[in-house]
């Protein structure tokens, strides 16, 4: 962990602080390895803090980088900061703006000597967790390894019959009883005219024999995680319904074909859909092609047409166009996909042939 807090001290210069603190507990995590829900971190060029309350202290003896001086706070963790902070002169201190409130920079204003500026930061510790070291893959491979099996054991069990709500339920139960910490996000089990939700929540309404139906899922394991989605046809699908799948997994197909170093997030997410808009369903086609993956299930880089991202070797990005017809359907195919220094590797098991399940 201490390369981490290495890197992003390089950084401070070039973001114009002498030190930053960092609050988002997931950029904790990665810095220090503390999995605990109350901490925070001071990185300096010659500072490395830690600080807790008395809770976990011993965790954080178990978990916290060695690199780390760990502190305990007695009751708020923002007053041990000032033990932290270099002592001489004048101090312009970063903070992360999309992780402090209003209320957290006031008691800081407040806690803090004058010769502390304050000054907000964005997304530093976000661009390192981009590029994943050679262990982050692994775990994120193990994750997608688990989820992939407990998938397939949901279709081996049928659809027919069951509820969007049962299956769902099956398939978070089944991902933790082989070991995920939970899911990467409250699966997505949506049949019918209720796939054409992108975000559906599972109901407690049967899939019916005809249905094409969209699960969308993902496992939590060492805290990283996976996702991918399938759809599949519960009997045998229309010819309408095949003819839309098809048109997805060739817009999918020819993203995962553009993903490699250098590649430009907006430009990978045009040659999917270009494809879609081709077909005459570029309305039914509303997100962005896909994200990154990594401690959170949605983080840099992006895959869209606002992205300003550029893929580089160590980057785990979805590839998840769909098609979203209101009152009809929805097919949304998605792999998770490591960005190699030769191209890429799809990380997803799982196969993309159209599955007509009982």
């Amino acid at each position: 962990m201490s390369d981490r807090a290495d890197k992003l001290a390089a950084q401070l210069s070039g973001a114009e602080v002498d030190a930053v603190l960092i609050t988002d507990l997931v950029n904790v995590r990665y810095l220090t390895g503390y999995t605990g829900s109350n901490g925070l971190a001071l990185i300096a060029p010659d500072t490395r803090a830690f600080v807790t309350d008395f809770r976990y202290v011993e965790q954080a003896a178990e978990e916290v980088d060695q690199g780390f001086d760990r502190l305990k706070a007695s009751v708020d963790l923002l007053e041990a900061i000032k033990e932290a902070l270099p002592t001489a002169g004048e101090l312009r201190l970063g903070f992360e703006a999309a992780h402090v409130s209003v209320h957290e920079h006031e008691r800081l204003r407040k806690l803090l000597p004058d010769r502390v500026e304050l000054v907000g930061v964005h997304g530093l510790v976000e661009g390192l967790r981009a590029v994943k070291d050679p262990s982050e893959q692994a775990a994120i491979q193990a994750a997608a390894e688990l989820a992939d099996a407990a998938y397939e054991q949901l279709i081996a069990g049928g659809l027919i019959g069951r509820t969007e709500r049962e299956l769902a339920l099956e398939l978070e139960f089944d991902m933790r009883r082989r070991g995920a910490e939970q899911p990467s996000f409250p699966p997505i089990v949506a049949a019918g005219p209720h796939g054409a939700l992108p975000h559906a929540s599972p109901r407690a309404v049967d899939v019916r024999r005809g249905d094409l139906v969209v699960i969308d899922w993902g496992a939590q394991l060492d805290g990283y995680c996976s996702d991918c989605t399938r759809t599949v046809a519960a009997g045998e699908a229309g010819e309408h319904e095949r003819e839309i799948y098809q048109l997805v997994l060739d817009a999918q197909l020819a993203g995962l074909d553009a993903i490699k170093p250098g590649a430009d997030g907006r430009e990978v997410d045009s040659v999917a859909r270009d494809k879609i808009e081709a077909a005459g369903h570029g309305e039914h086609f509303g997100h962005g092609l896909g994200h990154g993956v990594g401690l959170d299930v949605h983080e840099a880089p992006r895959l869209s047409q606002r992205s300003d991202s550029v893929l580089e070797a160590g980057n785990v990005v979805t590839v998840e166009p769909g098609v979203y017809l209101p009152g009809e359907l929805g097919v949304r195919i998605e792999d998770l996909v490591l960005v190699t220094d030769e191209g890429r590797q799809i990380l997803t098991g799982v196969s993309k042939e159209l599955a007509v399940v009982g």
